[in-house]
């Protein structure tokens, strides 16, 4: 049995090309860039390369480019290095009910030491509007950070929108991009913000890698001390082979370009109208403002998990919400916040879209989901 593989929200395989651009740096080019010779310069002109590709392809200067671990690591020094670099002037911070556990989970530690936090409602659609953002902000706001696109249900926020009213106020803005770096496009000047999060291995990148976007003009405190490297921000030996892996599926990303993402549309789309044919089935999220390649719905009384684990013997890999927390047996933080009771939450189901998922894909997952709906339908106790 062929398996078919929709959940590229939680991670994507390792494109070949990039694979190949690693291999050398697991091997014969192995130095540390902090290394006065020639295999410490091999390694750190790998990482400055990369640093500049990247860096264009967002309209950011190489300096304000600083390599993390992945997204969790780029949220936490972004929230906790901004909050602590900024102390003296407030100690108020602005996010939403709907971010990733990277930032919520930061939100409440940072309480914990004495800063305020401001979780945002959203609309039934996950929108956040920006005039909620402009009415929360006060004289000890420091920073408000709002994602890009929701990791769940796909939903894209009006980042720009929301960047002008925090310029406007001279607050700090972060967005949480991993769900959208090389998928929308981003220019970090003309979105105005100020840091930005994204993780390579959403890329068909390799896990272990991102970066934290840092404007120029903005100071952050280090969480991590050691021998300076990534000018200060993030000491510990480079990670050369992730680094040059990321750059190369930035290069893969701009290769596919727009057309992958109409291609994606289209399947989602499809996937959208078949699915919404189900009787007591419904659309979680935004139906325009949507990730290119994400579909999350809920089907009245039907188990997520139980959806999951039937269609995984069939085949089909998919999500029941983040992957990073899809273990925990609570529903999804996203659903209750755009108004889901718990058991229509605990319904829901995730197919995340990729390069390689074809319409025959599509066709076979729709020829069977119907039928465990169905099936599942028969023996629940709602």
């Amino acid at each position: 049995m062929r398996k078919v593989y929709l959940d590229h929200a939680a991670t994507t395989p390792l494109a070949k090309e990039v694979l190949e651009a690693m291999e050398p740096f697991f091997s014969e080019k192995f130095g540390n860039a902090s290394s006065l010779h020639f295999f410490g310069r091999e390694a750190r002109d790998a990482i400055e390369k990369a640093r500049n590709e990247i860096a264009k392809f967002i309209n950011a200067k190489p300096a304000e480019i600083i390599f993390t671990s992945g997204g969790t690591e780029s949220d936490n020094l972004a929230l906790k290095g901004v909050a602590f670099a900024s102390k003296d002037k407030g100690n108020h911070i602005i996010t939403t009910k709907i971010e990733h556990p990277a930032i919520l989970e930061t939100c409440k530690w940072l309480e914990k030491q004495g800063f305020k936090i401001t979780y945002l409602p959203v609309t039934k659609e996950g929108l956040v509007e920006p005039e909620s953002v402009e009415k929360a902000i006060t004289k000890d706001t420091i920073l408000v950070s709002v994602m890009h696109a929701n990791n769940e249900i796909g939903t894209i926020q009006p980042i720009e929108e929301i960047a002008k009213i925090c310029k406007k106020h001279k607050v700090l803005f972060h967005t949480d991009a991993v769900q959208t770096f090389g998928k929308l496009d981003i220019d970090v000047k003309k979105m105005n913000v100020d840091l930005l999060s994204a993780s390579a291995h959403k890329i068909y990148g390799p896990k272990g890698v991102g970066l934290l976007y840092v404007s120029k003009d903005v100071k952050i405190e280090a969480l991590q001390h050691g021998g300076g490297h990534e000018q200060n921000i993030r000491s510990g030996t480079e990670n050369v082979a992730g680094i040059v892996g990321f750059a190369a599926a930035v290069k893969l990303m701009q290769k596919l370009g727009k057309k992958e993402q109409e291609r994606e549309r289209k399947l989602r789309d499809l996937l959208i109208s078949k699915i919404l044919e189900i009787k007591d089935s419904r659309l979680n999220g935004s139906k325009e403002k949507r990730l290119p390649n994400n579909v999350n719905v809920s089907f009245k009384g039907v188990e997520g998990e139980a959806l999951l684990l039937r269609l995984d013997q069939e085949g089909f890999a998919v999500s029941t919400g983040s992957a990073c927390s899809s273990r925990s047996l609570e529903p999804s933080h996203v659903l209750i916040a755009i108004g889901l009771k718990p058991e229509e939450a605990h319904g829901s189901l995730r197919i995340t879209l990729g390069k390689d998922t074809t319409e025959q894909d599509i066709e076979k997952f729709l020829n069977v989901l119907p039928k465990i709906v169905a099936s599942l339908r028969k023996i629940s106790p709602f």
